[in-house]
Parts: C-alpha cells; sequence; structure tokens
C-alpha cells in the first residue's frame, strides 16, 4: 500500500519509528547510526528509511512542521503501515526557568492551543498523555546514561510567530517547554491503540533568547537520538 505522502509498500517500515520533524534530522540518523539503511520514502522531500540498529530494525522519517503534518504521516504509520510505536525526536523552546538549551524534555503530557481533538466529537477537555511503556523506559535508558532531562507537560502550539508575545500563562501552569506535534501524536496514537512518545531536546529559550543555529538542531541532538534509538529496540 501507498499513500498520497507516503510510497512505502508493506514492509518495509519497522514495527517502530524514530520521527523528526526535519526530514534532514531522519536522514543524518538513518546515515549516522543505522546499517543496511533502505530508503523508503522521499515523496514532498520526507525521507523515511529503515534499517538495522544493534542488529534489530528501526525506522525514521521526517514529519513536517505542526499538528496537521505530523497528524497526517503518524495516522499512515499507525493505520496503514500497522507501525506499534512511534518516538519524535524533536525541538523545543524552553518556558521552565530550569529548563537550558540541550537539557531534554520526556513529554508526559501534551497542552494545547489545538483544535485538532475537535474530531472526536468529546464532551469536554482531552488530554493528550504519553505511552506510560515508552517513557518509563526512556527515563531508565536516560538515567542509565547519565543524562540531564525533564519529564512533565509541554505545550504543542498552532503558531510560531505569536502576535501576544511570551507564554507566560504556560509558564505558570508549569510547562516546561513549547513545541508544535506532540498533542496530534499522543492523539492519534490513543485512537488507533498504539504507542507514542515525544522526546526533545531544547533548541532555544524562550525567557532568555538564547537559541541553537539551524545545523546544530539537524544534527546536534544526539543523545536523544541514541537514547531513542536505544528505546527503538526494547520495545
Amino acid at each position: 500500500m501507498t499513500t498520497p505522502h507516503n510510497a512505502a509498500k508493506p514492509g518495509d517500515i519497522a514495527k517502530t519509528v524514530l520521527m523528526p520533524g526535519d526530514p534532514l534530522r531522519a536522514k543524518f540518523v538513518a546515515e549516522t547510526y543505522l546499517e543496511d539503511v533502505k530508503c523508503y520514502n522521499e515523496v514532498r522531500g520526507m525521507y523515511g528509511f529503515t534499517g538495522l540498529y544493534k542488529g534489530k530494525p528501526v525506522s525514521v522519517q521526517g514529519h513536517g512542521m505542526g499538528m496537521p503534518s505530523i497528524g497526517i504521516y503518524t495516522y499512515e504509520l499507525y493505520n496503514m503501515y500497522d507501525v506499534d510505536n512511534i518516538i519524535r525526536i524533536g525541538s523545543a523552546g524552553a518556558i521552565h526557568d530550569d529548563v537550558k538549551i540541550m537539557d531534554m524534555v520526556f513529554a508526559m503530557g501534551a497542552c494545547t492551543d489545538s483544535n485538532y481533538a475537535y474530531q472526536y466529537k468529546l464532551p469536554g477537555t482531552y488530554a493528550p498523555i504519553a505511552s506510560w511503556e515508552l517513557l518509563s523506559k526512556a527515563v531508565q535508558i536516560a538515567e542509565a546514561k547519565g543524562q540531564r532531562f525533564f519529564v512533565g507537560n509541554v505545550l504543542s502550539s498552532d503558531v510560531f510567530y505569536n502576535k501576544y508575545g511570551r507564554p507566560d500563562a504556560w509558564k505558570e501552569m508549569g510547562v516546561l517547554a513549547v513545541e508544535m506535534e506532540a498533542a496530534a501524536l499522543y492523539m492519534n496514537a490513543v485512537q488507533a491503540k498504539k504507542n507514542a512518545l515525544c522526546m526533545l531536546t531544547i533548541s532555544d529559550e524562550i525567557y532568555t533568547a538564547q537559541e541553537l543555529p539551524a545545523h546544530d538542531r539537524q544534527v546536534g541532538f544526539r543523545n536523544m537520538m541514541e537514547i531513542a534509538l536505544e528505546l527503538a529496540i526494547s520495545v
């Protein structure tokens, strides 16, 4: 089966997929860490690769920017390609004062200003959360590696350039960082009865204006990539 967005055929994609927003980060992960790599998708430049990590099959594919984009790609992976686990490996802007550039954040929950959940016709506000199996194992792996990380709420926002400025209200409610995709990923996972985790590396600090250049965001998040790969072969 192929879709309008993915040229993969049955069997091309592993049961666990790592997904950065940037397709060039997907290419970097595949070329740096995987063996016997095959490219299964180039449609719209959203590269997808499958290879072996420590002898086990793992896929990595870009998902683009924002909830509509990750919503399409993850829906298809879960429902049309029978993927069981999706691990987003993304970047985020720190909100909490203790969270600094290059720290990792594992999103236990994803607050959102998006209306993505309207499709489920719920009679209230839905709280998207990570899959416990993936989250708990990611914590164990990160601790064993001695890596600095935080676990908590993130904000999945539809808006990158916010007319009204900084996310003070979200900060007051304990949100650690802002990104643009986790809520849709988590909703797609639970609807498909599959597993999802959003792992983030801080690329900028919203309240200090410190930020990493684009190239560092593409290739510099190795701690997160290596934890995600170890997680991928443990599930």
